[in-house]
């Protein structure tokens, strides 16, 4: 992501009642009912909305609203009253219809856009200062020559440093309009004086492939994080890549995929299935069935691949793997996904705002329908997720919880379910002893990921010169017992008490040596480190061999 701040692990404590674990179910949550909104339904063009204009007839609710807005006993904002007027109406339908304020309109968009307008950095905030952690390829600040390793002090002259700025308030003060101007003082390691930079905003792209890379000879991985506008040349371009470089197989990785647009499922599903075979129908009361099939297009259609999946993949990335999985085409790995089998169209109002209503349902080429049970209560809808942690599902797939009446069969004599996500066909607990409790507590109290960066910045020239790339940094450098007394000087520095970690806690050495890549090498060292002890990725390659 750019001009926001950095993607961070998973982690979670080998104990089973974990405090972290609300936290993980909650993002789970909002990546399943977040981008599973964006996925939209088009029966002529996907990637067009409707325009609309509300009637503005005497209507019940808006003489309703009139009389609040003259009688109320305080004064109220009609535009705020009418949003959460026309949110709770949607609401009492479905959980994923909604509607989108102006304020919101772009934000939301942007990530299923691929892009945005601003200058084109990755930061965290570290000690109260923005510290750049890249800046992003082809943008306007790396073209200007800012590095990884800035601190940012000064915007438009006002300082920023030591002011306890918050991650929305960089937002507002670096994104802006393309072709819009913004200075931005910075103070780099070695140079004692300010560096002032007037960067001309521009269009940053959002990458949805979060990394690809041969995981092992012959066997490539690319991970989507999402199914965007610009998803599918993403995809060709790593896939061409890997290619070139002997892939005979391939991991794809939808986990933590919250969905995005209908036809850019269909593209990708379409890159591994044979010409004529269903992808996906559509069917709702105003709109008939729609079946989507493959094309003659496809440059993985025969060899071996596996798909990952888990409870936070949904929409679009339920299309791919239900279409793989009942055209017997793939190994889908992991555990059942979200189950979000619901079709919005965007409608777009005259004020900017947006509604987003729920107009079909989409089924697998089996004829079953993904969408979880939503009739009892909203709060009963967003809960589903942490019960499967409640009942163990997450742990043991005798636990998981499928419909029997609702079963179908592949064409290869599979059993399949319908009505409640994608049931995997090799089940893989989630990992709760990758980290030891000490190094889970170190790396959320935010110590360890900013010794991390301390650390590579102090000796970004010495290693930089010495590993020239990311797959000389996973080869050669190992972190050992000078990074951990380095480690501890500084927690003690910082006076954080109660934080102590040795070189033998689980997990450690690979967390840090991740972190210290991802700030040399940003994804393409983070993930491969990360990876090495992912059960998923390395069930993956075991069915793949």
């Amino acid at each position: 992501m750019s001009d926001v701040n950095h993607y961070e692990p998973e982690l979670t404590t080998g104990r089973k009642s974990n405090k972290f674990l609300p936290l993980y179910f909650a993002l789970v949550l909002a990546a399943g009912t977040g981008l599973g909104y964006f996925f939209t339904f088009r029966p002529g063009n996907a990637d067009k909305t409707t325009s609309y204009h509300a009637r503005t007839g005497n209507s019940k609710i808006n003489n309703l609203l009139d009389y609040i807005e003259m009688q109320y006993v305080d004064t109220v904002n009609r535009t705020q009253l009418e949003n959460k007027t026309i949110l709770a109406m949607l609401k009492s339908l479905d959980p994923h219809s909604d509607f989108i304020p102006a304020s919101d309109f772009d934000a939301v968009n942007e990530p299923l856009e691929g892009n945005f307008d601003g200058i084109g950095v990755e930061f965290n905030i570290i000690k109260d200062t923005i510290r750049v952690i890249n800046p992003i390829t082809g943008g306007p600040s790396e073209k200007l020559g800012i590095k990884a390793g800035d601190k940012i002090v000064k915007v438009n002259r006002k300082n920023v440093a030591g002011i306890h700025i918050t991650n929305k308030q960089v937002f507002e003060k670096l994104r802006g309009k393309s072709g819009s101007m913004v200075t931005v003082s910075i103070l780099r390691s070695g140079i004692k004086k300010e560096l002032d930079f007037n960067i001309t905003r521009g269009k940053i792209p959002i990458y949805s492939i979060d990394v690809s890379y041969m995981v092992k000879p012959g066997i490539g991985y690319i991970k989507i994080s999402r199914f965007a506008g610009t998803t599918y040349d993403e995809y060709l371009k790593a896939f061409n890549s890997l290619s070139s470089q002997g892939m005979k197989k391939l991991i794809l990785d939808l986990r933590g995929n919250g969905g995005g647009f209908l036809k850019t499922a269909v593209e990708l599903a379409d890159e591994f299935l044979m010409d004529g075979l269903q992808i996906v129908y559509t069917e709702g009361r105003a709109h008939p069935k729609k079946v989507y099939n493959a094309s003659s297009r496809g440059g993985f259609e025969k060899n071996d691949l596996v798909v990952l999946i888990d409870e936070g993949s949904a929409s679009a990335s339920e299309i791919v793997a239900g279409a793989l999985q009942d055209n017997d085409r793939a190994t889908i790995i992991g555990r059942r996904s979200f189950g979000k089998g619901l079709v919005q169209d965007q409608v777009d109002l005259s004020d900017g705002s947006a509604v987003r209503l729920t107009i079909a349902r989409y089924y697998t080429p089996t004829g079953r329908c993904i969408q979880k049970p939503y009739d009892k209560s909203l709060d009963a809808y967003y809960n589903e997720e942490y019960e499967r942690y409640e009942t163990g599902e997450l742990y043991n797939k005798d636990s998981i919880k499928v419909d029997k009446s609702k079963q179908y069969k592949t064409p290869g004599g599979k059993i399949v379910y319908g009505g409640g996500g994608i049931v995997p066909d090799i089940f893989v607990s989630l990992d709760t002893v990758k980290f030891s409790h000490s190094v889970n507590r170190l790396y959320y109290s935010g110590a360890l990921n900013s010794f991390a960066f301390e650390y590579t910045d102090t000796h970004r020239r010495e290693m930089t010169s010495r590993y020239k790339n990311p797959g000389d940094f996973i080869k050669g450098y190992q972190p050992g017992e000078p990074e951990v007394k380095a480690l501890m000087a500084y927690v003690e520095k910082q006076k954080v008490s109660g934080l102590s970690v040795s070189a033998n806690e689980k997990g450690f050495l690979m967390l840090l040596k991740a972190l210290i890549g991802r700030n040399l090498f940003d994804k393409d060292a983070y993930y491969p480190i990360l990876n090495q002890q992912d059960n998923a990725i390395l069930k993956a390659i075991e069915v793949l061999k």
